[in-house]
């Protein structure tokens, strides 16, 4: 009988363990680490999943217990590697553990002959295959990658007006066209990183290390900010209650508020402090409704304390 390799229990844990680690990186692209760098928010973000998925629920202490170390000394209850297993696309922890076994037996052949065959053999193979491969991975390094560029909370498309993406590489900043709120990227394995920014959306970097990372994504979501959204609604709507617009002016305009507004034909600018903006805000004319804001900056407390209009 030939001899057979088996993992222990404890192997299978730390296998079952990678798995999960794996399964959070497909739904959270940008989190590259391992266990020993998942953070608290990476934690809440897992066990969001889990309950979505498996409508079950593990503690934060279970995960900092037994996901986070290492190495484990003892396997967890089977109801916690139940939920676990079935996380990563099984019935169960038995189901896990029986395919592990299927993947990881190794038979031993019987003579050096039978070896030496079967090697050749899978040699003639993965050549083609190799080759195959590598032509088409060339191939696929000359195509630039299209990226959808999304609201997060909305999921809608952003205005391709409203960002601003550029590509660093070797210390060189190329801006990229922004059409539809698509964006193509280099796709080469140069170690790149791809920097969005907006007035309206939080700055987002993102490390393009190689061709196969830049596979990954087919979208990036940009987070609003909230107060800068408000702004642009203020600026582009009718007025109904002036009252209740000025409330809102006041809680998301910082009082140190200040913002240029940069005239056409290069006729130089107009400064406005937090009074005059208002007003202007509150009582708008149609002069008001083609200013573009392309720049905005907050104040310790996240109230607009800068903001940059361009007059159109």
């Amino acid at each position: 009988m030939n001899p057979i390799i088996r993992m222990t229990e404890l192997e299978h844990f730390q296998e079952l363990k990678q798995k999960v680690l794996l399964k959070y990186q497909e739904h959270h692209l940008f989190f590259q680490g391992t266990w020993k760098t998942f953070s608290s928010q990476d934690i809440q973000n897992l066990i969001g999943l889990i309950e979505e998925k498996c409508k079950q629920t593990i503690s934060e202490k279970w995960i900092y217990t037994h996901l986070k170390p290492e190495t484990n000394n003892k396997i967890p209850r089977k109801d916690m590697l139940n939920i676990l297993s079935e996380f990563v696309g099984f019935s169960g922890w038995d189901e896990f553990t029986f395919e592990e076994k299927n993947v990881q037996t190794i038979e031993l052949t019987h003579s050096e002959k039978s070896r030496t065959s079967k090697k050749w053999f899978l040699f003639s193979l993965i050549v083609p295959m190799v080759l195959l491969v590598v032509f088409l991975s060339k191939k696929e390094e000359s195509k630039p990658k299209t990226i959808q560029l999304n609201n997060e909370y909305t999921n809608e498309k952003v205005n391709a007006e409203e960002v601003k993406v550029f590509e660093v590489k070797d210390s060189v900043k190329k801006e990229l066209e922004v059409k539809e709120g698509k964006v193509q990227v280099s796709n080469d394995n140069t170690k790149s990183k791809l920097v969005i920014k907006s007035p309206f959306y939080k700055t987002k970097t993102i490390n393009l290390n190689s061709n196969k990372t830049i596979l990954q994504f087919d979208k990036i979501d940009l987070k609003p900010d909230d107060y800068a959204m408000m702004l642009k609604a203020f600026m582009l709507s009718d007025i109904k209650d002036w009252q209740t617009r000025k409330e809102q002016l006041n809680k998301i305009l910082s009082d140190n508020l200040e913002v240029i507004v940069m005239l056409k034909d290069d006729l130089g600018a107009e400064y406005f402090n937090k009074n005059e903006f208002s007003q202007k805000l509150i009582v708008p004319t149609a002069s008001l409704k083609k200013m573009k804001i392309v720049e905005i900056k907050n104040d310790a407390t996240d109230k607009i304390q800068f903001i940059r209009i361009k007059q159109e």
